[in-house]
């Protein structure tokens, strides 16, 4: 779902025609862009014949009217959809916001365009889940799209597909962390836990392999590298100083998930900690500016590699086909797996895979900064998927004035009179968030 997302289908689908369980599979690429969609089944079809030597069946579906066929059946359904888009969704998201003096960063997990985001998400998603529920009772959805605790949280609450919410910051969280720490020699034989939520899931331990901490040295030297001067992970590594513990996310992202970095007048935080307002928007620009290029790359073949990524989403499958256990952090309601955070969360903990499917793992009891921080959080999460799933303006109006971020920059007033603009916004772009 949301196959025109070339790239990203380019290396979940090659790790899975690289596993010999699945490489005989049936693959249906679903999208609502025509031109995408035929550019991902010209790669995908490619990497068939030059990885898989053709074993696998390839299928387009383009469209809401022939969504059904594409689910129909399925064992596993991946989404990757990004519902609005750049234009005109992302620019609302952005644009109205700075109008009331509220600057984001990423804006696609929390804040007000997270909040949007979900809601118009989550409108789309109903739509998924009935078919999947017809069409493919059995299917896991493994879910990629953000906001990930907002659309995951209300796929398990509100419907019948078996969901799990899949994201790489935790895979990549520890050999990034200490590749910028210098501590690479430490990187292979480590071991340690993470738990949270996603995007703010913590490294609540960390050694070397052979019990010796490696948390002390790892402060030592996130203190010292934040005093050196600017880079771009400063506020984690402030975290750490702060709070005693790293976060999964990047620094950009979490800048925007409290209220302690980005502050109405206070320029001087900004430039301190290297935060880069209006980041996505710019990202999504250079990425369609450098979509053609990508794509004539792609399809004659220049960058493409027959190697598994670590994206879990292979894993997974082959894992519950074969029976191979493979643990995973998922995303998943809470129901006690983090016993001080909120049963109804959607939290990001260990998982273990099998033939049995997806079973989440309890992780105990968070230190008490981190989970206040979590629950920050957790609650306009909760109340977006409430107002998705009821329709009420008002609900949408208290996420939005518990957000951090939003309630230090803004009035009650302020934040009902930018929701509606908001709403009002998407509604007249086609892009309704109810």
């Amino acid at each position: 779902m949301g196959a025109g997302s070339t790239v990203f289908v380019k290396n979940v689908l090659t790790d899975t025609m690289l596993c010999p369980s699945l490489q005989n599979a049936e693959f249906t690429l679903y999208d609502i862009d025509a031109t995408r969609l035929e550019d991902s089944y010209l790669l995908i079809s490619s990497i068939n014949q030059q990885a898989n030597e053709g074993r696998a069946t390839v299928k387009t579906f383009l469209g809401e009217s022939e969504r059904r066929e594409a689910l129909r059946d399925a064992d596993f359904v991946i989404n990757a959809i990004q519902v609005g888009g750049y234009e005109p969704s992302t620019v609302i998201d952005f644009e109205i916001p700075k109008k009331y003096g509220l600057r984001q960063t990423i804006g696609d997990t929390l804040g007000i365009g997270g909040i949007m985001r979900g809601l118009r998400t989550i409108r789309v998603m109903k739509d998924f889940a009935r078919d999947m529920e017809e069409v493919c009772p059995n299917a896991w959805l493994l879910n990629y799209t953000n906001p990930m605790a907002i659309i995951t949280g209300y796929m398990q609450r509100y419907t019948k597909v078996k969901t799990v919410g899949l994201c790489h910051s935790v895979q990549a969280c520890v050999p990034n962390l200490l590749k910028k720490l210098e501590m690479t020699e430490d990187a292979a034989s480590c071991e340690y836990h993470i738990a949270g939520i996603n995007h703010m899931a913590w490294l609540l331990d960390i050694n070397d392999g052979n019990g010796h901490d490696l948390y002390p040295e790892i402060r030592r030297r996130a203190k010292a590298k934040n005093a050196a001067g600017p880079h771009n992970d400063m506020v984690r590594f402030d975290y750490i100083d702060k709070l005693g513990y790293y976060c999964t996310e990047s620094s950009e992202h979490n800048a925007e998930y409290n209220p302690l970095y980005i502050k109405p007048g206070r320029p001087d935080l900004i430039e301190k900690f290297n935060i880069p307002l209006d980041e996505y928007p710019r990202r999504c620009v250079a990425q369609i500016q450098n979509w053609q290029k990508q794509r004539n790359q792609l399809m004659s073949g220049e960058t493409l590699t027959f190697k598994r990524s670590h994206e879990y989403a292979s894993r997974i499958m082959e894992a519950i086909v074969t029976g191979k256990p493979y643990v995973i952090g998922g995303n998943v309601i809470n129901h006690g797996l983090i016993s001080n955070l909120p049963a109804d969360a959607c939290v990001e903990v260990t998982c273990l895979v099998d033939r049995n499917g997806i079973t989440p793992c309890r992780m105990g009891t968070l230190p008490l900064q981190l989970a206040a921080m979590n629950c920050s959080n957790i609650y306009p999460q909760l109340l977006t998927i409430e107002a998705a799933h009821t329709g009420c303006r008002q609900t949408v109006y208290q996420a939005a004035m518990l957000d951090p971020v939003t309630a230090a920059t803004l009035s009650t007033d302020e934040i009902v009179a930018m929701c509606d603009e908001l709403i009002a916004a998407h509604e007249a772009a086609g892009i309704p968030v109810f």
